[in-house]
């Protein structure tokens, strides 16, 4: 592999990847789900269908809203069963919960500052792309004391566009003077995966520590592996 050719930037996703998901983000979703049927207690099951939450294992099924969407997508699911709210006031409602709750809540899925470190002693320049909102992902940073490592991050309201689109890719690739083929995409849904294909990343790299499984994921990667813990060994051998 020659100099212009090679891995030089990882594009994580955030939850599910980073973040272990289920025991991060179904106790928000419930609680966020309260907040938005405003006391109608009723609606919340049926909120949290809609969104992708099996209510009766306290798992959230992949490809759901859910699972891989933002917080737009959760929003229209949830007005056409909870009314009173205007749009923009629940998307504002919504996003401060998530601010507040994530950063706090997060179950990392390893010790994430040496590991972040061990891909920068490497050479990696390093990302996150969420379809969390912004001010969430950077105060998770922050919180699990990563932010010096990271070189780039993006939500879904930075104005780069929401997966599985291309958008925070190529702001990735923009950013940091990377060529999309230089990037590998790691991520636990199919949308983290169809944006790093569509972006032309030169990799795409399936976690199985979100929602998604090994058959979800393996029609979209290169490679399906247990959790980022196995990255470094991964890149090692491929950048040999």
């Amino acid at each position: 592999m020659n100099a212009e050719d090679a891995l030089r930037g990882v594009l994580f996703d955030k939850d599910g990847t980073l973040f272990e998901y289920h025991g991060t983000w179904a106790p928000i979703l419930a609680e966020a789900a309260e907040v938005a049927a405003r006391g109608q207690a009723a609606l919340v099951p049926e909120m949290l269908e809609a969104i992708g939450y099996d209510t009766s294992c306290h798992r959230i099924r992949p490809g759901s809203i859910a699972g891989g969407g933002d917080t737009f997508g959760l929003v229209d699911a949830w007005l056409t069963i909870a009314g009173g709210w205007e749009r923009a006031a629940l998307i504002a409602e919504m996003d401060g919960l998530f601010v507040r709750l994530a950063p706090e809540r997060s179950l990392p899925v390893t010790e994430l500052p040496p590991f972040f470190a061990g891909l920068k002693d490497r050479g990696f320049v390093l990302g996150i792309a969420t379809n969390d909102v912004e001010a969430s992902a950077r105060a998770s940073l922050t919180r699990f004391g990563i932010d010096g490592f990271v070189d780039f991050s993006a939500g879904y309201d930075r104005g780069y566009g929401q997966k599985p689109g291309p958008g925070m890719a190529l702001a990735f690739c923009a950013a940091t003077g990377l060529a999309p083929h230089q990037i590998a995409v790691v991520g636990d849904n199919t949308h983290d995966l169809e944006m790093g294909r569509s972006a032309g990343a030169g990799l795409n790299i399936g976690v199985l520590t979100g929602t998604s499984g090994h058959d979800d994921l393996a029609p979209f990667a290169d490679h399906v592996i247990e959790s980022i813990v196995a990255l470094p060994a991964l890149l090692d051998g491929l950048t040999r």
